[in-house]
């Protein structure tokens, strides 16, 4: 585990110790083989517990799975082959050199994982059955945990758990959490898929005086409060120093005072003093007199230089947050008094104070969607919630009460300054500007205003009042009150699916042996054999350029292709010369260099090699990326040999901005007085789809390839509509995209889509935005963070 985090280091004596505890703990028996079998399940579990309470939250569970994984493949339960399936997928594979997919509504990930795991005995018939037995497929995909429901075709009763988890991990990635927790039970014991809950009077009796306790501190989270109420409960002293410059003295002063006497020292945030934990264990551990009642508590955030030999000797536990509105809702209710409730008798202050609260709690929850919540996960903090409610208590107290509060000033202050002032995307920062515009106005005084069906303001006169208001609310929260459609939830379960089976996967041991079945190399010397046949030809600069010259070689979208065939070119060779560079090292012709051991560990783990990557575009699996590579140089190839195209693969270009500009430079010389300057770009969505098109446009271009994230889109009256239930992305008919010579803002009834190259919205990836019709505000859209995407694997 200290791979997945540095933080996390254990020593022998940690484990040493947990045995002499179960060899005195563990159920007793005069037969040999069921006392070491108690003794066995009695360690395994004090090993688990004892582990995941030092790991974060996200990481508990990807213990857990590993642990039973583990254990499983030594016990043969299940083979080195599955385990593979398991944490890869199909993602090795070419979609074009597979079985073609018999179902326009399965996605390509999924079908390639289903053509994988096809490979494994059980599921062999499994590509036949589905195009026979289409509608009973569809109608079990459908259902919302499709894990409970009966299988088609005989599979619900001929699978054990760990095969139901290969079955769904194919079928339904956003699933694959649920019916992992249903293995660990049948494999491990229920216990084991309960979470760990942290009692820190537990924890603190474990310890000793020489042995450390260590907090791993998490955004939200501060243990101080429990350990001083521990502290008190137990009739210790307490003393906490935040460490930081200059504190190393104080800290010193007291851990002696407090040796001698008895208490404990709490020493918080400790990443900002790393000098002082050498001096402070080396002081523990060698100070031979020490009264019984001193602890050392130390609070830290993740740091790489944090000393490994005090993680080996302390006792380790994260105390994270809840997640959801209503836990958000009572942290920051606890820290308000009745004073500060009472502090303005103006009628507007508690429902503000709640709306900056509710706003306070959905900008951090929104993070776990990834780009759908934000482009960028903001460190959104408790500075920002009082800097608001300050704001909101002095423009209370100077406002005119004929005049009410001045909106625009409170929503300029949330949207640009206090939360906006984090912001440093364009399109976030239009997400908070419209969180404050639709949450915060007159109609929030109103006793029908929600924010979301369920979560109104309350009509509270104290904190107690407030407290029961915030315990009705729903334990688990709807996308939808974040202001996201209901499949959010898919894509959040999905991703973190993908993170923990990515995570295993990464720490996987690099050594050649394939526990039983293949060995690394030999795998990668097939895939590298099976790529350098498929790889285009190189291209001839003189053939290129004879094309170019014939086509007109100064036209701006020619100079554009022109630039995309030299970077194509760079890829090919590059990937032909690793390829077989990698064949002759794995042959032992050659040495193997850094670089080929990279690209050899990365294609034997379906991943992109990072000098590939470093040239080319991300891509979530190495057969994606490189199916992208041939449709990439056909539509070059194509271009350049056989004339320009009627409609472009926009996610074909690794430039695509420079295309769209190449355009407004053509519109923009075939106008006479029109000015680059000027001239922007304006776009219609048309109903055709790309084999519709049997001409180009009389200007600008004609576009395929865009995915909706977010929405749907109504074809028939060519406007944006809402998400058809588990249909995440929506394939968008043809883009007529040209230019007009204005710079007067877009009609504001108008939805501005953004467009990025890849799912992963940064402004790296971030190309224009097109208009779409809308037929609700366009603030809908907005808080749904609908966006087009060129690529979505």
């Amino acid at each position: 585990m200290s791979m997945v985090n540095c933080m996390y280091q254990t020593s022998l004596r940690q484990f040493l110790g947990l045995f002499d505890t179960s060899m005195a703990k563990s159920e007793k028996s005069p037969i040999t083989g069921k006392r070491i079998g108690n003794i066995i399940e009695y360690l395994t579990y004090e090993v688990f517990r004892y582990s995941c309470r030092g790991l974060y939250e996200n990481h508990k569970f990807l213990f857990t799975l590993l642990l039973t994984l583990k254990i499983d493949v030594d016990r043969d339960r299940l083979t080195h082959v599955e385990f593979q399936v398991l944490i890869k997928g199909g993602a090795a594979l070419d979609l074009n050199a597979v079985q073609p997919k018999p179902c326009k509504w399965i996605l390509d990930m999924t079908w390639l994982n289903l053509v994988e795991l096809s490979k494994l005995g059980q599921f062999h018939e499994i590509l036949n059955q589905i195009p026979r037995n289409e509608k009973g497929w569809k109608a079990w995909f459908d259902k919302d945990a499709p894990e409970e429901e009966t299988t088609p075709d005989g599979y619900s009763n001929s699978l054990d758990t760990f095969r139901k988890l290969l079955f769904i991990r194919s079928w339904c990635p956003d699933r694959t959490i649920a019916q992992a927790r249903k293995y660990i039970a049948d494999s491990m014991g229920k216990k084991y898929a309960d979470p760990v809950i942290l009692n820190l009077e537990h924890t603190w009796a474990e310890s000793d005086t020489r042995t450390p306790l260590i907090c791993f501190l998490s955004m939200g989270s501060d243990p101080t409060n429990q350990i001083e109420g521990l502290a008190k409960k137990l009739h210790f002293e307490c003393r906490a120093i935040s460490m930081g410059q200059g504190q190393e003295v104080h800290a010193r002063k007291l851990v002696h005072q407090f040796m001698q006497t008895g208490g404990w020292v709490l020493l918080q945030n400790c990443h900002l003093g790393l000098n002082f934990m050498d001096e402070l264990l080396e002081t523990i551990t060698d100070t031979e007199n020490i009264n019984e009642g001193f602890r050392v508590w130390i609070t830290t955030e993740v740091h790489n230089h944090f000393p490994i030999s005090f993680l080996q000797t302390s006792i380790k536990f994260t105390n994270e947050p809840p997640q959801g509105i209503k836990a958000g809702l009572k942290r920051t209710y606890t820290g308000i008094t009745q004073d500060m409730l009472d502090i303005s008798n103006m009628h507007q202050w508690k429902p503000m104070l709640y709306g900056v609260s509710f706003l306070h709690t959905v900008v951090q929850e929104r993070r776990k969607f990834g780009p759908l919540g934000w482009n960028i996960p903001y460190e959104f903090n408790s500075a920002d919630w009082t800097a608001s409610v300050q704001f909101v208590q002095n423009h209370l107290d100077d406002m005119d009460p004929k005049k009410g509060v001045s909106w625009n000033t409170v929503r300029y202050m949330f949207g640009e300054v206090q939360y906006g002032g984090r912001v440093t995307d364009d399109y976030d920062k239009r997400l908070l500007n419209t969180f404050s515009k639709v949450w915060f106005g007159e109609n929030m005084f109103q006793d029908a205003f929600n924010f979301y069906k369920g979560y109104t303001i309350p009509k509270c006169k104290t904190i107690a009042q407030c407290m029961d208001f915030i315990e009705e609310l729903p334990l688990v929260d709807s996308p939808e009150a974040f202001g996201l459609h209901p499949n959010a939830d898919i894509t959040y379960q999905s991703n973190m699916a993908k993170e923990v089976l990515d995570t295993i996967m990464s720490i996987q041991p690099k050594d050649s042996g394939g526990g039983g079945g293949e060995t690394r190399e030999s795998v990668v010397f097939k895939l590298a054999d099976d790529m350098l046949e498929k790889l285009p030809p190189d291209y001839v600069p003189h053939e290129v350029r004879d094309r170019l010259r014939r086509m007109g070689i100064l036209q701006p979208l020619n100079i554009f292709l022109r630039q995309e065939i030299d970077r194509m070119q760079k890829v090919i060779t590059i990937v032909r010369s690793t390829l077989s560079d990698l064949k002759l090292a794995i042959e032992g012709t050659i040495i193997m260099s850094e670089n080929l051991r990279d690209a050899l560990d990365n294609m034997f783990d379906a991943r992109v090699p990072a000098l590939w990557k470093k040239v080319s575009w991300e891509s979530s699996t190495l057969g994606f990326w490189f199916t992208e590579l041939l449709e990439r140089n056909e539509q070059f190839s194509k271009w350049v040999f056989e004339g320009r195209p009627n409609v472009f693969w926009m996610t074909g270009f690794f430039n695509p901005q420079g295309f769209l500009t190449a355009m407004r430079q053509e519109v923009t010389r075939a106008h006479k007085g029109w000015a680059l300057d000027s001239v922007t770009l304006h776009n219609d969505v048309t109903k055709a789809f790309q084999e519709e098109i049997t001409s180009p446009p009389q200007e600008g271009v004609y576009i395929h390839g865009l995915y909706l994230d977010g929405a749907s889109w109504d074809r028939r009256n060519c406007r944006l509509t809402e998400s058809q239930a588990k249909v995440l992305f929506t394939m968008l008919p043809v883009v007529h995209m040209y230019a007009i010579n204005s710079t007067a803002p877009k009609d504001p009834r108008l939805y501005q889509c953004p467009v990025y190259k890849k799912p992963h919205r940064t402004d790296l990836t971030y190309i224009a935005f097109i208009v779409m019709k809308t037929t609700v505000s366009p603030d809908q859209w907005t808080l749904r963070g609908v966006g087009a995407l060129c690529d979505i694997k």
